[in-house]
């Protein structure tokens, strides 16, 4: 047998500096950027500190990585001095509480973002301790608020894990500036403004800021849509949903409002939306230097890298609106994908690394199949305040590109060193029935023999409740095994279901279950709703109204229900052995994280 190629060794100065002796070795005295991340650094686009920091060397600046610091020494933060422009901090890909608590409230055993999995590696709140601690280290440079938990939690919201609300996330970190989304056009123009001497950080698109209480006696608010202020939530814990559906219908850059919520005396106030990154300037983020590694730092993996290390993003954004989902909140509801050529130059980059085996393991997204989908082209788009494009029914305006999804899934798996080109992500059933097309093409040459979908439920009012059409999995089922027999291979579909969603007593329950007797399924995973912050689904958790019509609902809180539900999709859970080549097996990828933070297995 021959002899694999031997990894060539990773060099640390290709990577963002993590120390005082990598900046040596670039010859730099001081950073212009600092940021503090509570996941382990890995040099790949899936993970918020790589992008933002290769965005910002990009742009001439001197960018370090402080990666999970010891929250109890406030030396961890300072090993590399002062940054000359600004502290960036985020708790990392996920909200902190979600990473280190399961839906039952328990410590989770394992971190997928740190090295080797340790879990402990992050504190609770990790967005406002690292933020409090630059303010301690550092006296006088701004501190930036950024990445998922950051958005999530920017305005007052319902935190599960602690079961109560919580003010914005403001109010505790403290920032200089809080930035939502993606945030590459705030983060550049935050540092744009302090490299021309400029500390004022007003009217950036894609930003919040907290407000003195001199600033907002002298603010006008009067263009400004006003939320149930902190006081009001209190008092009343309803005015959750007009806040939750507020921020929701103005998450859109062509016709959102400025956002104003008082805590007291002082105003939380938000700007808009910033605009999607697309075309040739979304090509060209992708292709900044990634080392598509973990810092040679580390002695041991990083699970949730391992499982996407050979995956590539082809699309950002999220339509669907889904109410259990902060995608569209993060991402925002407006899609951009990136051309095929650009995807096939980073195809081939990674073909050429000693590490490669021939296998792309994901092409997708947040949704795989909306690549090349197009929302926000057209004038009613401009005006919309819809909050999912799919759901109650696709719109009429909604464009999707089936030649160019072709194009995509053609032209990869044709590349040199290429031998497989899989398709993890999870797709849309609806969309994916109105392009037969791709799906045959999907089915018969980009299936790793197990396909992931979500049909969530199968009671339609509980579907409802979750904004997810109703109907569509069945007929997709039957097409897929159709198109699987064509190409004489034998795959597998994976279906997520959610157990205790609102709405959903064990008599709509029973709706998944007798479905799973019928196709005599037997799950391996089931995923155990958890409201999380700022969703509609934290809403109608919160306050038992439905989000469509505000009508009282059941809502599922008792840990013994909670628990019900789920032995009645995996009633022998107790002694099931997990079958490799299984009909319910399971492969995890770059977007399946969130959701594997979910699943009870």
């Amino acid at each position: 047998m021959a002899n694999k190629p031997k990894t060539k060794p990773v060099d640390a100065k290709a990577f963002l500096p993590m120390s005082r002796a990598e900046m040596d070795a670039r010859g730099w005295d001081a950073l212009d950027v600092l940021i503090i991340t509570g996941d382990a650094y890995v040099d790949h686009p899936s993970f918020g500190t790589a992008m933002i920091g290769r965005y910002l060397e990009a742009k001439g600046l001197r960018v370090g990585v402080v990666a999970q610091p010891d929250w109890t020494k406030i030396e961890s933060i300072a090993v590399m001095g002062a940054p000359k422009l600004f502290v960036g901090v985020t708790a990392g890909n996920l909200d902190s509480m979600l990473s280190n608590y399961t839906a039952a409230r328990h410590k989770r055993k394992d971190d997928v973002y740190s090295a080797g999995g340790v879990p402990g590696k992050r504190p609770n709140h990790a967005a406002v301790v690292y933020s409090q601690m630059a303010r301690r280290a550092f006296p006088g440079v701004p501190v930036v608020l950024g990445g998922m938990e950051a958005s999530m939690r920017r305005v007052a919201h319902y935190d599960f894990w602690e079961d109560k609300l919580r003010p914005s996330i403001m109010a505790d970190a403290k920032p200089d500036v809080l930035i939502y989304g993606m945030g590459e056009r705030a983060v550049i123009e935050i540092a744009d403004r302090l490299r021309a001497g400029n500390r004022d950080f007003s009217g950036i698109r894609g930003t919040a800021l907290f407000l003195g209480a001199k600033a907002t006696a002298a603010a006008d608010f009067s263009e400004c849509l006003i939320l149930p202020s902190w006081e009001d939530l209190q008092a009343d814990k309803k005015h959750l949903m007009r806040l939750t559906k507020v921020v929701e219908a103005q998450q859109t850059p062509y016709c959102g409002k400025r956002l104003v919520q008082m805590h007291g005396n002082r105003a939380v106030v938000q700007e808009p939306p910033a605009m999607p990154v697309d075309g040739p300037e979304l090509d060209a983020l992708y292709e900044l230097p990634f080392q598509r590694a973990a810092h040679p730092s580390y002695t041991e993996p990083v699970p949730g890298f391992a499982t996407i290390k050979d995956s590539i993003i082809v699309s950002r954004g999220c339509a669907g609106g889904c109410t259990f989902c902060g995608l569209g909140f993060h991402q925002g509801k407006f899609l951009s994908s990136r051309s095929v050529e650009s995807v096939t130059r980073e195809i081939n980059k990674l073909a050429e690394s000693d590490s490669f085996r021939g296998t792309i393991s994901d092409l997708g997204g947040p949704t795989a199949n909306l690549y090349a989908a197009q929302n926000g082209h057209a004038e009613e788009c401009k005006k919309c305040h819809r909050p999912s494009c799919l759901w109650p029914s696709i719109c009429p305006v909604f464009k999707v590109d089936e030649q160019q999804q072709l194009d995509l899934l053609r032209s990869s798996r044709t590349q040199p060193g290429v031998k497989h080109v899989f398709v993890q992500s999870g797709i849309r059933m609806d969309v994916a029935l109105r392009t037969p097309t791709y799906l045959k093409e999907l089915v018969q040459h980009h299936v790793s023999g197990h396909m992931k979908v979500a049909p969530e439920h199968m009671n339609p009012e509980v579907l409802r409740k979750m904004r997810k059409p109703a109907g569509d999995f069945q007929g997709f089922m039957e097409k897929f095994f159709e198109l699987s027999e064509e190409a004489g291979k034998e795959q597998y579909l994976v279906p997520y279901f959610i157990s205790s969603f609102h709405g959903c007593t064990e008599k709509e329950m029973g709706a998944v279950e007798s479905f799973l007797k019928k196709e005599k399924w037997n799950l391996q995973q089931v995923q155990d709703f958890i409201p999380l912050p700022m969703t509609g689904a934290a809403a109608m958790y919160v306050t038992g109204l439905d989000i469509n019509s505000e009508e009282s609902i059941p809502v599922v809180r008792n840990a013994g229900d909670r628990e019900r539900q789920k032995r009645m999709l995996r009633p022998n859970a107790a002694h099931e052995v997990r079958v490799t080549g299984s009909r319910s097996g399971r492969r995890p990828t770059a977007a399946d994280a969130v959701a594997d933070l979910d699943v009870v297995d």
